[in-house]
């Protein structure tokens, strides 16, 4: 029997992620191509900073070996990028006038860093954090010894401050917010993060909002909103990401910020799915790995004939931040909720657990964060933990009891 053409334009993590599940499923159903812009296989991204730091070789990054694509039956298409959709032709043009036919076409062409608005954002030297390239670049940059002034101070900012101090930078971390870590730590986690940040080397300007950058031919200064200059020998946006929906023109799929899709992961055109970075799934773009590789998960099985539905995700980050070991999920602010919290200053230990009606809504845990994906798995089932409420702080074996 003739395999079905399934597309998929993108080879990133959500990519590489629903193929393995796919071919792993339903290996003689369809004839698969992956479509990627970047001339390199797929690669862990979470692993850039990593790379940038000079703990993992590059070449540790990548996800899956052309050996086990090939093994797969998976043709894939690097360094091509895809330039329209052609619904009625269901076609996809690429850079170069090929064209690729598919009856099924799932859209992961994930995210691109943002740039900020403010003049001299165009300038040599001026960088985002990416890509492999990007991170060749500033790991060059720290070589040399340079001054680096990233801009932003969420996740990826830390990130490529902590590299680029690791590469011998003098690195300067401005944030517009009045705390780092808005989105994944309240006030009091955000603080302890600062003290091990600054304690790495790491100089962080708090409710510093970047109003121009200049210099004679490259960069040499920011200023900001009330005045400050920073001189600096270069400068990395690290301001977040924008949803690639580009490729949603030709055949007017439905976009708000990413690629609508429903709960079938399907878009507006049944015969196009989108999942990662790109996708907006009941008004949310998460730009995380986990609810990617989830979208992945569940449309990878409902390919191969199954009914699984995506209802969402739970949110949550477990990562080493600036060397500093940060887990965060579920709603960890908690207003109007009971909050256990243990807290050690001198440990660098913070953890906080979010309660209500005996049930865990959310969770922070830095420094220790022993219990971390039972926490999470917790928070998701939403089951009464009025029996170990006391315990439950103490980790391990409480969880063990709630299990």
């Amino acid at each position: 029997m003739e395999r079905e053409s399934l597309v998929v334009v993108g080879a990133g993590m959500a990519a590489t992620r629903f193929v393995e599940e796919l071919t792993a499923l339903a290996p003689d159903r369809y004839a698969v191509r992956v479509v990627g812009e970047e001339s390199y296989l797929a690669y862990n991204r979470v692993l850039l900073s990593s790379a940038l730091a000079g703990e993992v070789p590059v070449a540790d990054i990548e996800l899956k070996p052309a050996r086990w694509w090939r093994a797969a039956g998976v043709d894939v298409l690097s360094g091509r990028k895809a330039l329209r959709v052609d619904s009625c032709e269901h076609s996809v043009l690429l850079e170069g006038g090929a064209r690729i036919s598919y009856s099924k076409l799932v859209l992961a062409t994930g995210s691109r860093a943002v740039r900020l608005g403010v003049s001299g954002a165009d300038l040599p030297g001026v960088h985002t954090f990416r890509s492999i390239e990007d991170a060749e670049a500033l790991a060059e940059i720290g070589a040399a010894r340079k001054s680096v002034l990233v801009i932003g101070g969420g996740l990826l900012g830390l990130e490529a401050a902590y590299g680029l101090v690791r590469r011998g930078a003098s690195v300067t971390l401005a944030h517009v917010m009045d705390r780092l870590m808005e989105r994944q730590l309240d006030a009091v986690g955000a603080e302890m993060l600062l003290g091990s940040v600054e304690a790495k080397g790491i100089r962080v300007l708090l409710g510093a909002s970047a109003s121009a950058i200049g210099g004679d031919e490259r960069v040499q200064w920011v200023e900001f909103a009330d005045g400050a200059r920073v001189e600096t020998d270069a400068v990395v946006f690290a301001v977040g990401v924008r949803p690639n929906v580009d490729l949603a023109a030709g055949p007017g799929l439905s976009v708000g910020r990413g690629v609508i899709v429903d709960d079938s992961l399907s878009t507006s055109d049944k015969s196009i799915f989108a999942i990662g970075e790109c996708a907006e799934h009941r008004g949310v773009c998460y730009g995380l790995v986990e609810p990617a590789y989830e979208q992945a998960r569940i449309l990878a099985r409902r390919l191969a004939g199954h009914c699984d539905a995506y209802e969402g995700s739970v949110v949550s980050t477990n990562l080493k931040v600036s060397g500093v070991r940060v887990f965060s999920a579920g709603d960890f602010l908690g207003e109007g909720a009971n909050p256990i919290i243990c807290k050690d200053p001198r440990m660098g230990v913070y953890r906080k657990l979010v309660l209500e009606d005996d049930r865990l809504k959310g969770a922070i845990l830095i420094g220790d964060t022993t219990g971390a994906l039972d926490y999470l798995q917790l928070i998701r089932s939403g089951e009464s933990l009025a029996d170990i409420r006391d315990e439950l702080m103490f980790g391990a074996s409480a969880l063990r009891k709630a299990a």
